[in-house]
């Protein structure tokens, strides 16, 4: 390569344009350029030993490396070039959320580099690595110490609810080393208020209480992060003593459903409601004129709180008669079961439903064999007007005309649906394509009369409200086409403002330290997040690793011309400099 290199340097500066000793110095630039162009294209190797590659040291950059994390950085970068498993807080503390470490430990020993992790061993992937190849992976295993230690594991309650409804929080607390203790006292506050308190028996060191409150007129609307705590835990790691969790209370009950009488259509649609809608949902089943129970729990109620209920409700479901004191609502979106009144008259039969054409609801059935769904046992008469949409329609025995059995309408910004179908709970009690049918049908139809808005979220929310620490946020973005550029964040440290960069499922993540955070959107929007300090990282676990030598392969691995960088910088220097030394002497 040097020697044609020079060849056609030379050929053109003292050949072609006879130059003689002035045409040294581009004649020298062009073989140079010459030799680097030819070996990156020729891309040659050269064998190089084992013995000479510097390790890959995989590091495990978890929270639950924090207190041996000194020790275990210094013998990483010892031991080689450092690859970190997680990430690094402000403090220069490891912060990484979960321990896993497979894909990172794979790809190192693809190199054909010798491997070292640096771990505390307690990962939870170690299976997802052959064994053969953690035979070739050396490890320094930093095990932690082992402390008496009582942890709140799970907090889980309602996201949302409305004035007047009974807030329920289920926790459980686990313990390692604390097996002689009884009890753990527990509370609950929001800000410098305490909310409720409680006690969780402990067996063996474990235990479960739920806490129970009912929200009334002191506790205002709007959103709130709960603090749930043990108290006088007296453990070496407070931070699994208190988690959050962000509820907001909503002065309205959101979605009613009344049902008078109470039947299956109303049974599983009250479920599926309770399940795809981001409202809080309540339901009422009249067992007579002036007797009724909540739906969920069958607890009595009066009549007057039904009427209450149905005057405040953004939607309000009618399943059978209701009385003329029911009908006294305000409600923006009305979903009325038309074939469930006894005034209807519904014609019986096997009544088999097809998707219409442009509808609100049509995206739940793209793709879905409606017409092979369990027929409706009846269809009542539908009159859709001019501007109506039809949802579904219905062929008796798969023939004749096709009926609507599913109409909408908007009027003056009131929304209604009218279900002229019966027993169109079969689908959802069959279970399968017909179920999840059934429930994206209901979670289309709730979204459509609320007009497409919900009154506590605007046009991007979080997927959860309250991380652990190590992980992020993740917003999802509600409608496509919204102007969503930026969040602002109130915290501990004040205020800024961020970008959110959604991707093609339309999320977008970011990570936040340990606090409080008041959001508001571009776009609409606004609500509280909460980061823990506590971490499930945190908690014991077993350790899966032991110390072991690092084994690289026996084979001697190729090194590339085209890994070295500065050959591309000579080519390109090289071609520059005759280039301007032409240029300078007045050659083309």
């Amino acid at each position: 390569m040097v020697l044609c290199a020079v060849a056609l340097a030379a050929g053109t500066y003292w050949g072609l344009e006879r130059l003689g000793r002035p045409g040294l110095v581009p004649g020298a630039l062009r073989a140079i350029a010459g030799i680097a162009i030819g070996l990156l294209l020729l891309d040659l190797s050269c064998a190089r030993p084992v013995s000479t590659l510097r390790p890959v040291v995989v590091l495990d950059a978890s929270i639950s490396m924090g207190r041996r994390w000194a020790e275990a950085l210094a013998t990483a970068r010892g031991l080689g070039d450092v690859r970190l498993v997680g990430s690094i807080g402000p403090d220069s503390s490891p912060a990484g959320g979960v321990s896993q470490v497979a894909p990172s430990v794979i790809g190192a020993v693809s190199l054909g580099r010798p491997v070292w992790l640096v771990s505390d061993g307690e990962i939870t992937d170690r299976g997802e690595v052959l064994p053969e190849v953690w035979g070739q992976v050396g490890t320094k295993v930093f095990p932690r110490a082992r402390h008496p230690d009582l942890a709140l594991t799970r907090v889980s309650g309602p996201e949302r609810i409305a004035s007047g409804d009974t807030l329920r929080i289920e926790v459980d607390v686990s313990g390692a080393g604390v097996a002689d203790r009884k009890q753990v006292a527990i509370e609950v506050r929001s800000g410098d208020v305490r909310w409720l308190s409680g006690t969780v028996p402990l067996s063996a060191g474990s235990g479960t209480a739920t806490l129970d409150l009912k929200i009334g007129a002191s506790i205002p609307a709007g959103p709130h992060l709960l603090v749930i705590a043990l108290k006088d835990a007296g453990d070496d790691e407070p931070d699994t003593d208190s988690r959050l969790m962000a509820l907001t209370v909503l002065p309205t009950p959101g979605i009613v459903l009344v049902a008078s009488p109470g039947d299956w259509e109303s049974r599983f649609l009250f479920k599926t409601i309770s399940e795809v809608a981001a409202l809080p949902v309540r339901g009422f089943l009249a067992l007579d004129q002036s007797r009724w129970v909540r739906m969920g729990d069958f607890a009595v109620t009066s009549a007057t709180e039904v009427e209450q209920a149905v005057a405040r409700a953004d939607v309000l479901i009618q399943i059978g008669d209701r009385s003329d004191r029911l009908k006294r609502s305000r409600a923006r979106g009305r979903w009325d079961w038309v074939s469930t009144s006894k005034v209807a008259a519904p014609a019986e039969g096997d009544w088999y439903l097809g998707a219409s054409g442009a509808s609100p609801v049509a995206g739940a059935f793209v793709g879905l064999p409606v017409d092979s769904f369990p027929p409706a046992i009846g269809l009542s008469t539908l009159a859709p007007g001019p501007h109506d949409w039809v949802g579904l329609t219905a062929q008796q025995n798969r023939r004749g005309i096709e009926r609507p059995a599913v109409i909408g309408r908007d009027s003056a910004g009131r929304r209604e649906v009218l279900v002229g179908a019966a027993g169109l709970w079969r689908w959802a009690f069959r279970g399968g394509s017909s179920d999840q049918a059934y429930r994206a049908w209901v979670a289309s139809t709730i979204s459509w009369l609320l007009g497409g808005a919900d009154s506590a979220t605007g046009s991007a929310r979080p997927i959860a409200s309250v991380v652990q620490r190590g992980r992020p946020f993740v917003f999802e973005r509600l409608r496509p086409d919204s102007a969503l550029r930026w969040i602002e964040l109130k915290g501990p440290t004040g205020s800024r403002i961020d970008t959110l960069k959604f991707d093609g499922a339309g999320r977008a993540e970011f990570s936040l330290p340990p606090g409080r955070y008041d959001y508001r959107l571009q776009g609409g929007g606004a609500g509280v997040l909460g980061v823990e300090r506590y971490s499930d990282e945190l908690l014991p676990r077993p350790v899966v690793l032991a110390d072991h030598p690092a084994i690289a392969s026996s084979a001697a691995t190729r090194d590339p011309i085209r890994d070295k960088w500065w050959l591309f910088g000579v080519a390109i220097l090289a071609l520059g400099g005759e280039w301007w030394w032409r240029r300078r002497s007045g050659l083309r």
